[in-house]
């Protein structure tokens, strides 16, 4: 049931992406041309997908083992109806965005994706999904004026005009960023809020960027943040001090939690030490990344 959603949903993104409106300028005369009926009926032509995410890391979502059923199934899909792409044939090239401990990385997603314009000049790109994966990538289906269609690359830094050829069909930061503004605006929070987030500076950064998507929308009614950042994978973590550290600076608490962290009782630490203090605070957690079967 969970493929047969996926699978129509990137049917119907894939028909859009590659269909006539989409294509290059002699690619859609091409397809004006077999439109005519009194034409001879053309060999069928190779439609080429790029497809560029993590090959067999499950830590995160968009990885090819949960990605590539619904890929393949909608390919079939469209193949089999005739009707869909008349006289083409849809296909994809995948290469792995892993480095070799199995991370995303910035470094060979862009030359991964330089390898399949070369070999198979794709109508399309299917990933990344990381951030600083997509936004080489995204610069460069940019340049090339083909369509990067990605569920992840939730970074506020992709809104602004810098990556035009990026569909995203994913949750992004921003959103998360304007569902906590109205939270504030509806009961009146126009004061302090603190920022906390636990951040290693490795991989894709998932507390970072959630907080940065809050962040920026704060900003925008000057409403004061102060940012706390702590490492979660780094224990014990002194809770205690951590707010001693923060108890001048805000009176909102907002704080962006891993899974592992979260599930292991990390937050119920940290509420006892905010109610051992006996501050008067609001908090708002945000449960964090992608884990095994569950995504938050």
């Amino acid at each position: 049931m969970f493929w047969g959603k996926e699978a129509c949903t990137l049917l119907m993104i894939l028909l859009f992406l590659v269909g006539p409106s989409a294509g290059r300028e002699p690619r859609r005369r091409s397809m004006r041309r077999h439109a005519h009926a009194h034409q001879a009926r053309q060999p069928q032509q190779n439609i080429t997908l790029a497809v560029i995410l993590p090959r067999s890391n499950m830590n995160y979502p968009w990885a090819w083992p949960r990605v590539g059923p619904a890929v393949e199934r909608a390919i079939r899909t469209i193949n089999s109806d005739p009707t869909l792409l008349p006289d083409h044939h849809l296909t994809y090239a995948f290469k792995s965005s892993e480095d070799e401990n199995g991370i995303c990385s910035e470094s060979v997603a862009p030359l991964v994706a330089v390898d399949l314009k070369l070999a198979y000049d794709p109508w399309a790109f299917i990933g990344p999904g990381c951030s600083y994966t997509s936004s080489p990538v995204g610069l460069f289906t940019t340049h090339w004026e083909v369509p990067m269609i990605t569920a992840g690359a939730p970074a506020v830094a992709f809104y602004g005009g810098i990556y035009p050829s990026i569909t995203n069909t994913g949750p992004t930061h921003k959103k998360l960023g304007r569902f906590g503004l109205q939270i504030c605006q509806n009961f009146g929070w126009r004061e302090h809020v603190t920022l906390m987030f636990s951040d290693n500076k490795v991989d894709d950064r998932p507390c970072y960027f959630a907080m940065e998507g809050l962040y920026t929308e704060l900003k925008n009614i000057n409403i004061s943040t102060q940012d706390s950042v702590f490492e979660e994978s780094k224990t014990p973590i002194n809770y205690s001090q951590i707010l001693t550290d923060i108890q001048s600076s805000g009176r909102g608490l907002s704080c962006f939690s891993d899974l592992d962290q979260y599930e292991a009782g990390g937050n119920s630490v940290l509420m006892f030490c905010v109610l051992r203090t006996g501050m008067d605070w609001i908090f708002l957690t945000v449960r964090g990344k992608f884990n095994g079967n569950q995504a938050l």
